[in-house]
């Protein structure tokens, strides 16, 4: 066997996970930059010889196709992912996947593939088949004995996924599994010992966490195969090891989510806790907004002013012991002034109605700025989430105590494969290679491009733009044409989608209050004239299948009124049409919003994206340029300069964050760290 792969057994022990790396360019040795991701042909050559191999195989009856697989199997065992068993182990693989899911994989997934089992991520445009290239990977690494965890998104996507390529595995004689927010420690451990796991990053992040605490990690493989005979089934760890990790939509995870803190805690009752957040919510009432207290910054925050300190100093005398720590006092209050005045409803939070049947509370659910989706089990820390309860006049939930924590950042770096895909991954390449050690691989179009990009437009207010908005999708699916309009946040969408309704527009709607309608909703949005509304969930992982009729019309329009902080971003929408070369449009409206300073944290649906306050100011500047609908009579050249000027300032300065915070869990962890360094 390939003492490469990491399987575990005695070369790799029963838990196999990478040691902490020392951080900086180069931690992952083994994996060099080849000259050829520079030179995307010479994969080309490689796939269209793997294409070729599993064509000559369709002629193969399933007795002689199936004879083929222990020959497979053996090779990549001895030679491993990097050579040429490797690429007669994805022919057979791409030729199994014609067999079960009706469709020969194209050279560009093929290429993926490839890049994916070297351990280097792949850039595909929307559309291009990443689930596929992701399933053909799996499956070579799990005939090679590794377990793989593909990862992506959300349980939609990893049910739909484990779903649509069960029959693969299966032909492959392998078992594959899914896990769900939904699932108990028990299933849990079932489906990890399968030989391929489709989860979202989120669970198996906790679930290695939670291995973590009740087993510790780093033992010697004699110590860890000497723990597993005595230990019981349910005391196993829940993981089988850190060996493969396959990421869709890899900048999301690497990137947007790299600064979410992974905290595994427990509940405990703190009486004196709950009063000490009543009496800081009831104190941040009294506090005068540009007196006591602003709101600045990127991202906007609450900044106390030395007035503001000496009052709340004054307010607070008397209230107890908890109290008479200034820096205690100050940031508690502050947080409250965060809960009171920043997290809006329907945009950053949603409320859950409870059930008096089966005795369910009211409670918060964050909402993703990042998905549109509601994020199961996420809480926000330090008393905010108790907070926001307050302020929606529901009850408290119990406080928690933190027990162990690690951001994406570290989990990730402790794969021993890693690789991933998705279609936005050119923007932040330089810091993927740096944090995860992983080159990337820009794979071509299979067709030729037919998206059009119309000019974008600036509306003097969201009234002017919503209006117009209305009236676009109105002429478009007159025409016959599918119509997706991106909303910021639930209130942004809703109130969408009353303008449409006051038009007497039928539309559907999509976001974070109605995602258990997500499949249904998706799936109708390709039809001929129909018009949705939807937030950030239409967008990474959302498949938009047109019907014939709006196809000859034209295929989807994607209206954007989303403020995007990242040019990421902009484009995971936009790529919702024109998928496959198939015809389609897309075009952004904007509408600048005031200096924070001028609007007192008055935000319009947005929250943390691009607010142009340039533009915002040369409209209150040249008031002439605004016509009587509200549009601006700007260049488009204009407009688009100065969108990305803003939004490269913001993703300069998240990566210096995330940098940041990767340094900052480092030595936090080193400074509690006493059994070995980096555990």
């Amino acid at each position: 066997m390939n003492a490469a792969l990491p399987i575990p057994g005695v070369r790799w022990g029963a838990y196999p996970e990478r040691p902490e790396p020392a951080g900086g360019r180069s931690w992952r040795r083994g994996l060099p930059l080849p000259f050829t991701l520079r030179r995307p042909g010479a994969w080309r050559q490689r796939a269209q010889a793997v294409w070729q191999q599993a064509a000559h195989w369709q002629a193969l009856g399933p007795a002689e196709f199936m004879g083929l697989r222990e020959g497979v199997q053996d090779a990549l065992l001895r030679q491993g992912l990097d050579g040429p068993a490797a690429e007669r182990g994805l022919a057979y693989v791409a030729e199994a996947a014609r067999r079960t899911q009706g469709r020969q994989a194209y050279v560009t997934q093929l290429m993926a593939a490839l890049a994916l089992l070297r351990g280097h991520l792949a850039e595909m445009a929307t559309g291009e088949g990443k689930s596929l290239a992701a399933a053909l990977t799996a499956g070579v690494a799990a005939l090679a004995g590794i377990p793989v965890h593909v990862l992506t998104a959300n349980d939609y996507l990893v049910q739909r996924d484990a779903e649509t390529f069960a029959p693969l595995y299966r032909l492959l004689h392998l078992r594959s599994a899914w896990v769900g927010t939904r699932h108990d420690e028990a299933e849990r451990r079932h489906a990890y010992a399968a030989d391929v796991v489709y989860v979202t990053a989120r669970e198996a992040a906790f679930d290695y966490l939670r291995d973590r605490m009740r087993h510790g990690t780093g033992d010697a493989p004699l110590q860890q195969r000497a723990r597993a005979l005595a230990s019981r089934d349910g005391e196993r760890p829940v993981l089988r090891g850190l060996c493969m990790a396959v990421i869709d939509e890899a900048d999301s995870i690497l990137i947007d989510e790299a600064q979410m803190p992974l905290i595994l805690s427990r509940e405990v009752e703190n009486p004196a806790a709950r009063a000490f957040l009543w009496q800081a919510w009831a104190l941040s009432g009294r506090l005068v907004a540009g007196h006591d207290f602003v709101l600045d910054g990127t991202p906007v925050r609450a900044l106390l002013q030395p007035a503001g300190l000496e009052r709340l100093a004054r307010l607070a005398a008397g209230l107890g012991p908890l109290w008479v720590n200034a820096q205690h006092r100050a940031e508690t209050v502050v947080t409250a002034l965060t809960a009171r005045h920043l997290l809006q409803r329907d945009r950053d939070y949603v409320v859950v109605p409870g059930d008096p049947a089966q005795r369910k509370k009211p409670e918060i659910a964050i909402v993703d700025a990042l998905s549109g989706r509601i994020a199961e089990g996420r809480r926000w820390s330090r008393g905010l989430h108790g907070l926001v309860a307050l302020k929606e006049s529901i009850p408290m939930p119990p406080e928690s105590e933190t027990m162990l924590q690690m951001t994406y950042q570290r989990f990730f770096r402790r794969y021993h494969r890693l690789c991933g895909m998705s279609g936005t991954l050119a923007e932040g390449r330089s810091e993927l290679r740096q944090l995860y050690g992983c080159t990337m691989l820009r794979v071509p179009l299979r067709l030729p491009d037919r998206s059009a990009a119309w000019p974008l437009r600036c509306y003097a207010d969201e009234t002017a733009r919503r209006q117009a908005a209305v009236a676009r999708a109105q002429a478009l699916s007159a025409a016959g044409r599918p119509v997706l309009i991106g909303c910021d946040s639930v209130a942004a969408s809703e109130a969408m989608a009353e303008a449409l309704a006051a038009a007497g527009l039928a539309h559907q709607v999509l976001h974070a209050r109605l995602d258990a309608a997500e499949a249904a909703i998706v799936a109708t949005a390709g039809a001929h004239g129909r018009i949705t509304v939807a937030t950030n969930m239409a967008g990474r992982g959302t498949d938009i299948h047109l019907d014939a009729l709006a196809l000859a019309a034209g295929g989807l329009h994607v209206l954007s009124c989303q403020h995007n902080a990242s040019r990421r971003h902009d484009r995971q929408l936009s790529g919702r049409a024109a998928r496959q070369g198939q015809p389609g449009s897309h075009e952004t409206w904007l509408v600048p919003q005031p200096p924070l300073a001028d609007d007192q944290g008055e935000h319009t649906p947005g929250g943390s994206g691009a607010r142009l306050s340039g533009l915002h100011r040369l409209l209150r500047l040249l008031p002439a340029c605004v016509r009587a609908d509200g549009r601006a009579a700007l260049p488009a050249a204009l407009l688009a300069w100065t969108l990305r000027r803003e939004q490269r300032g913001n993703e300069a300065l998240q990566a210096r964050r995330r940098r940041q915070l990767f340094q900052h869990d480092i030595r936090f962890d080193a400074s509690l760290c006493f059994t070995g360094a980096g555990r």
